[in-house]
């Protein structure tokens, strides 16, 4: 098999970037997309100015405030940012048809024997980012790589409006000083755990050899492994397969008891319901699930098997779940899961609604 090209493009501040650039105030200001900061509004993104401050996405808006009292807030427009994402991806298809988008604002393009620019990765990401800049009026970053695993990890390397390339040859000793955090699957509790090991970077991972690393860590270890060496062999999939579909909601006021919870099940049962027939799944439907938090932020899921979209069937789930704490209810949530062969990759269930 021929050595893959790939560019990972990952857009800088994406939502801030838009407001910045319709609103040129904005700029060089610490700013924060999101929900509002009197009920319970998070952030979605922000701009690099807010992030100095100790700004970051998912935080409540509310807290942001508090560590930059100077922050502008501007409210989501989910409509606007799509369509700049469609932009973005227009242009990506002028390179490539093997596009997978992982959000709005980022991709895997797979430009191996792509003919443009003399065929160099590194200058169709040039390319690419200069058109973004010039035509869309915000900043892109990319990591140009032999695999996905090594892109991604590459673009973040000079964010933001940056770009760096990972060449086949440069490979192990990149990887080689890669701290184990940036690995694909190893969240706060493997790090953790990693560390009190001292395996701190992927050297470290690597000289503990393939079958230390299967022991300690079972299945992922095989994974781990590769990884640990720069070995990503997944190709970039333009027809990406929905494992699930979902809705939730974040209440500005807590829902009391388990009656108010049950006053909201018809309108999330609509939408989830019009998600389901928009991703054409409705009839691969394997299991339903209804996610409920409570207001001491501790979280529950609930999940029975099932063949198809029963509001019956939730209002079961969400009894059970609500069983399982008893109290106020700040977040509810349906989703269900849906057949398919690809069994590579695992999507989240649910998908944050700001408020």
């Amino acid at each position: 098999m021929s050595q893959r090209k790939i560019i990972h493009a990952d857009c800088d501040s994406f939502y801030a970037s838009v407001e910045m650039r319709d609103d040129p105030s904005l700029k060089g200001k610490p700013i924060a997309v999101g929900g509002s900061p009197t009920g319970r509004g998070v952030v979605a993104t922000c701009s690099y100015e807010a992030r100095r401050f100790g700004v970051h996405s998912a935080m409540p808006m509310a807290e942001a405030l508090r560590r930059c009292p100077d922050l502008i807030v501007v409210r989501t427009d989910m409509a606007k940012y799509r369509a700049v994402s469609k932009d973005v991806h227009e242009i990506f298809s002028d390179y490539t048809d093997l596009i997978e988008p992982l959000s709005l604002d980022e991709a895997f393009l797979d430009v191996s024997g792509v003919e443009q620019c003399g065929g160099s990765a590194t200058l169709m990401a040039e390319e690419i980012r200069t058109r973004v800049r010039d035509n869309l009026g915000i900043t892109i970053s990319a990591g140009i790589a032999p695999n996905k695993f090594l892109a991604k990890v590459a673009s973040d390397w000079r964010k933001p409006d940056g770009q760096f390339t990972v060449t086949p040859d440069d490979v192990q000793g990149f990887v080689r000083e890669l701290p184990v955090t940036k690995l694909f699957g190893v969240g706060s509790v493997t790090a953790g755990k990693m560390a009190r090991s001292g395996l701190n970077t992927c050297a470290d991972l690597e000289a503990l050899g393939a079958a230390e690393l299967s022991l300690r860590f079972g299945k992922f270890g095989v994974r781990l492994w590769d990884l640990c060496r720069g070995v990503d062999n997944r190709p970039v999939r333009p027809d990406r397969v929905r494992k699930s579909v979902s809705v939730e909601r974040t209440y500005a006021e807590d829902k009391p008891g388990l009656a108010s919870c049950l006053d909201q099940l018809p309108s999330l049962f609509e939408e989830l319901s019009q998600r389901v027939a928009k991703a054409n799944c409705g009839g691969r439907i394997k299991a339903l699930t209804v996610k409920m938090r409570f207001a001491g932020f501790e979280t529950t899921t609930v999940t029975r098997q099932g063949s198809g979209l029963s509001q019956k069937l939730f209002g079961e789930l969400m009894e059970e779940a609500w069983a399982r704490g008893e109290r106020p209810v700040r977040l509810l949530g349906l989703g269900v899961s849906v057949n398919t062969d690809d069994v590579a990759r695992q999507l989240v269930l649910f998908d944050e609604l700001v408020p």
